[in-house]
């Protein structure tokens, strides 16, 4: 018999405060989380010029990717558990506002500096804003199949948002200007901002409880140090003391911080969330192929530019069907999980995305377009929409009214950390296959025209990418729970 999911079916815990306009709050909602995922890759193609205008170096270069990701993910909690305190549409705006104001910074940079900390600021202002639009998603829709084709259009735009940023990026770089890929978000910013105010509804808040700030100050610091500790590993390597002290540090921090929360009245993370196997497996599985996700785009498109020679502009025109795959994905996913479950779509997904990994990490110095771009990046991104879609249905499905925004910035945090983690690792292990004829900083390939050297590391990152979604799909089999059990623990949670 076809296999139906609970998580489909369970009572909407905000249906009395739905605006009666609900896919307006939609369209917004998912505006706000396309530019905010947009920021995670437009900047990859403006690399080489932000070097040469601002002199950067090797190591402000790799900041400029990582300063956005490792506080987008860091605060994302903080973010979460604040819309439920103070309401979803006032996080919604503070965080865009914020956001905005950044870009202008960014975009008008004298110098290193400054661009690296608006990009922090950026950060912080998207971790305040992604949690709040998938609350406001699900708080909007009524439970069932309406609600999953909701998730499915936040999931498709936020994923179009990552797939995106090559060939935005390419186009302002190639007809303005580096700073543009910043600019540009401003009057996209306004706009927004200005939807917000005239659609969004503010929904019940938690009126009362007190916002757990050591908790937010150990898990950003963590979450900070553990990131910084895996870049430095491209330059020190892994058995350098002074990265294996940086990494113990930020697993230390992590610790005291599982720890402040057991015993905080008002934790900025219940612990008790993780008893909910849906929840707890679905959030690994996110994180893992957010993980494999976020390195595609940035691999994908220092190849195209650094060994097949394109120029941004074409990098970014070359990723345009990989972007409408993972949309298509997403979009499908909804309609595949009534009849065959969403832990076995998640699934098919993830095996689906390994098998396009696996094949584009045959790459070649002189690869073509149909053979190492468009046809493994399709295969790749429509796997990876299929897999996403359930995984954040399953991860929200139980949230109650007092933790949708927690549980929506947890979903948000492991997407971006998996991501931010992922791309650092991916990036030592390419260095560390790469075939260089002398010792060059991995991350100045960004700059150099040809570089066919890279490819074998190249190739290395996809195979362990491959590697890293097969584990994720053995994960969700074993540890999600099938549809009898789910309805069983809802039954008894309620």
């Amino acid at each position: 018999m076809p296999q139906t999911d609970s998580a489909t079916d369970t009572p909407s815990p905000t249906s009395s405060t739905r605006t009666p306009r609900p896919w307006l709050v939609v369209l917004t909602a998912c505006a706000g989380q396309f530019l905010v995922v947009l920021d995670v890759s437009v900047v990859n193609v403006a690399l080489p010029s932000m070097r040469t205008d601002l002199g950067l170096s090797a190591f402000g270069l790799q900041w400029v990717l990582s300063a956005y990701s490792i506080a987008f993910a860091g605060f994302m909690l903080l973010g979460g558990r604040a819309a439920d305190l103070y309401g979803r549409k006032a996080m919604f705006l503070l965080g865009l506002g914020l956001f905005t104001a950044a870009s202008v910074v960014g975009g008008l940079a004298p110098e290193g500096q400054y661009l690296i900390g608006a990009r922090a600021v950026q950060g912080l202002g998207a971790a305040l804003l992604s949690p709040a639009t998938l609350t406001l998603v699900t708080g909007a829709v009524a439970a069932g199949p309406a609600r999953t084709r909701a998730i499915g259009t936040w999931t498709a735009v936020g994923a179009a948002g990552g797939a995106a940023g090559g060939f935005v990026g390419g186009l302002l770089v190639d007809l303005l200007s580096w700073r543009w890929v910043l600019l540009i978000n401003v009057p996209i910013g306004i706009l927004v901002l200005a939807a917000a105010l005239l659609w969004l509804r503010e929904g019940p808040t938690g009126t009362g409880r007190r916002l757990d700030l050591p908790g937010a100050v150990l898990v950003t610091g963590g979450l900070a140090t553990l990131a910084y500790g895996i870049v430095q590993t491209e330059e020190a390597g892994w058995s350098d003391p002074a990265t294996l002290l940086t990494l113990l540090g930020g697993l230390a921090l992590l610790a005291v911080f599982v720890a402040v929360e057991a015993r905080t009245a008002a934790p900025l993370m219940p612990l008790k969330i993780f008893r909910n196997r849906a929840v707890s497996a679905a959030n690994v599985a996110i994180l893992l192929c957010g993980s494999s996700s976020f390195g595609m785009w940035f691999f994908m498109t220092v190849y195209a530019q650094n060994v097949l020679g394109y120029t941004p502009l074409q990098a970014g025109l070359a990723l345009v069907p990989s972007s409408l795959s993972v949309i298509l994905g997403s979009k499908l996913a909804p309609r595949l999980m009534p009849a065959f479950g969403a832990r076995n779509v998640a699934v098919a997904g993830a095996l689906t995305g390994a098998a396009g990994f696996a094949w584009q990490s045959t790459l070649t110095a002189d690869g073509t377009f149909l053979g190492t771009i468009l046809g493994p990046g399709v295969l790749m991104m429509v796997g990876l929409g299929l897999a996403t879609t359930p995984l954040a249905t399953l991860a929200t499905s139980h949230a109650g009214p007092g933790d949708a925004g927690l549980v929506s910035g947890l979903v948000n945090t492991s997407r971006t950390m998996g991501g931010a983690l992922g791309l650092s690792v991916l990036s030592t292990v390419a260095a560390a296959t790469a075939t260089a004829p002398a010792p060059v900083p991995f991350e100045r390939a960004a700059e150099l025209a040809s570089q066919a050297y890279l490819v074998p590391g190249y190739a290395m990152a996809f195979r362990v990418s491959a590697a890293v979604l097969v584990a994720a799909s053995a994960l969700m089999l074993l540890w999600l729970p099938k549809p009898a059990a789910r309805t069983r623990q809802a039954t008894m949670s309620s």
